[in-house]
């Protein structure tokens, strides 16, 4: 691979690494860059992102955590989800893409109206509801998204989100520092399917992964001073990003 191309690359593993600490959706960024500069096969292009994705949202569920706390039971959770996404990734071969899209692009739009209508939405900074069916009902929450990330993806991180904030009536913050745990799991769940598949390109990937911990610790550090506010309006932009690229690929 020519140098230049690979100081695109990770270029483009640094930027998706910051997008993947605020909001989620850094493999818009980094998937068609390796698909684009690379001879890979999708299946090695899915699997080498996943290593720098895993590396920088777990450094970023890291620094979040630190800073602003998580339940106990995310931990649980995160196994929860882990275990899902790698059913989902065992099973992604069997799903027709073309089929997932069109409900994918109604959700997200749903939740971009909801969010742009109700603007106390994820503002909130009182202490978190958790009672013992909600805790049932974010377990189940993490298993669909889970699976959903293993045998797709698109949006994951925001889903969780949204998910979060809505079940425990919680700000944006909290429900972000959440998400980078209970991603990291998806990540690990889905890329062990691929590791024993041997789709990793691993001098790249690892070589990826560093340029994305650096743009996910700088996109950590964004989210804790710009805070609430700042993943709402991350939010919104990824939903308008996110709708046209699937509709683009509905469509192409």
């Amino acid at each position: 691979m020519l140098l230049p191309v690979t100081v695109l690359l990770v270029l483009a593993a640094a930027l998706a690494g910051w997008v993947d600490a605020v909001i989620g959706g850094g493999g818009l960024i980094l998937i068609p860059a390796l698909m684009a500069g690379t001879s890979l096969s999708p299946a090695a292009v899915l699997a080498t992102n996943k290593i720098a994705s895993v590396s920088g949202t777990g450094s970023a569920a890291v620094t979040l955590v630190r800073r602003v706390g998580a339940p106990r039971h995310i931990w649980g959770y995160a196994l929860i989800a882990g275990l899902l996404s790698g059913c989902g990734a065992a099973f992604a071969s069997l799903i027709d893409a073309s089929i997932l899209r069109p409900l994918i692009i109604t959700l997200l739009l749903t939740v971009g109206v909801f969010v742009a209508f109700n603007p106390s939405f994820g503002t909130a900074s009182a202490n978190p509801i958790l009672t013992r069916r909600r805790v049932v009902l974010g377990a189940c929450l993490v298993a669909a998204i889970g699976f959903y990330d293993g045998i797709f993806g698109p949006g994951t991180g925001m889903f969780l989100i949204m998910g979060f904030t809505a079940l425990f009536a919680q700000d944006f913050l909290r429900s972000a520092a959440m998400a980078k745990v209970v991603n990291t799991a998806t990540n690990v769940g889905a890329l062990v399917v691929f590791i024993s598949a041997g789709f990793v390109d691993w001098p790249l990937a690892l070589a990826l992964a560093a340029a994305n911990i650096v743009g996910a610790q700088i996109g950590a550090r964004t989210v804790l001073g710009g805070g609430a506010r700042l993943v709402r309006y991350a939010l919104l932009a990824l939903v308008v990003v996110l709708s046209g690229y699937l509709i683009y690929q509905q469509i192409a």
